[in-house]
């Protein structure tokens, strides 16, 4: 099974460390998220990985190489300019062979505690009954970022919450796509607002919902709390 990893991000949140990587080339316990990430795609059976990369992109070959000493195949996919997260899917998508009837996607930056192989089930089980089907999402519980006043119908304060969790769920950056996706990805632009949309509205697009741990790496905040939970692995 294939992976594309969306590894280009700049991060300038996490400045100084992201001035000569790539934001998922970030150390989580003193190794890069997305070695995190090849571990957690590699349990899962997946056995090639395309990286699809621009800023410091040379950073994430000299790390993996050709995968062979990480467990996987390792491809990599550069932009020469910038082409948006889908454009970047489409044109990884060429490094996919054929016969691959599906892929899955990742953001490069998202580390995660639940099982992508229950993610894959759920795409097969779908395609199975709507053959039409397309593309599966990860989704996770919005958390509020503030804290929430809890009141009564009168206005009166009976308590608070912190990291209260709303009545949303929202894309986790996890997907399994169909291999014949490709022709509705954007040459140039960001899947998530028009493939996925387009999708949607022909009913070819599902939600895996998930309450395991999950994490984008956008802050050291975020990397604090990441740590805190992932273990630092061997």
């Amino acid at each position: 099974m294939y992976a594309l990893v969306l590894a280009g991000g700049r991060g300038e949140r996490l400045r100084p460390l992201t001035d000569d990587l790539p934001k998922p080339m970030v150390p989580l316990h003193e190794r890069p998220i997305l070695w995190h990430q090849a571990r957690w795609l590699t349990a899962a059976g997946v056995t090639d990985i395309v990286f699809l990369a621009g800023y410091r992109w040379e950073a994430i070959r000299r790390y993996f190489g050709d995968g062979a000493e990480f467990g996987f195949r390792a491809h990599y996919s550069i932009e020469e300019t910038p082409l948006g997260r889908g454009g970047a899917i489409r044109m990884g998508m060429e490094r996919v062979p054929a016969t691959e009837t599906e892929v899955v996607v990742t953001n490069g930056d998202v580390v995660t505690k639940e099982d992508l192989r229950s993610i894959h089930r759920h795409f097969l089980e779908r395609r199975r009954s709507a053959p039409d089907h397309q593309a599966t999402i990860m989704v996770v519980p919005f958390v509020s970022p503030y804290g929430v006043v809890e009141m009564d119908g009168k206005g009166a304060v009976t308590g608070f919450g912190e990291k209260a969790e709303m009545p949303y769920w929202i894309n986790g950056g996890v997907y399994v796509l169909s291999r014949d996706i490709e022709g509705a990805l954007p040459e140039l632009g960001d899947h998530e607002d028009t493939t996925f949309p387009s999708l949607a509205a022909r009913g070819r697009l599902t939600a895996f919902k998930s309450r395991a741990f999950w994490r984008s790496i956008d802050s050291f905040k975020d990397l604090r709390e990441a740590e805190e939970v992932m273990g630092g692995g061997g």
